[in-house]
């Protein structure tokens, strides 16, 4: 199966969606390759970005569920670049 390196840039205004970010997250593991969280006090806000390699249908999936959690803003960056599993 054809597998595409994507990072997807997550901030999360409200810490009351975490815990239902972390579960969504946690269903894509075996996909996800690191992850980076950055708590910034300042401005309210958490920021992470998930690095991930799965085929297209997958990150979507992804994506779309961590778009629908509220207070959640998120963009997925695809690589140009794919490759059989």
């Amino acid at each position: 199966m054809e597998t595409r390196i994507a990072i997807i840039g997550i901030i999360i205004e409200n810490n009351n969606s975490i815990e239902k970010m972390n579960s969504i997250l946690h269903e894509y593991s075996e996909f996800i390759i690191g992850r980076m969280g950055i708590p910034y006090p300042k401005r309210h806000v958490n920021i992470i970005s998930i690095a991930i390699d799965a085929p297209n249908n997958i990150i979507s999936a992804l994506s779309g569920k961590l778009g629908m959690l509220p207070s959640v803003n998120i963009k997925t960056v695809y690589s140009k670049v794919s490759a059989a599993e």
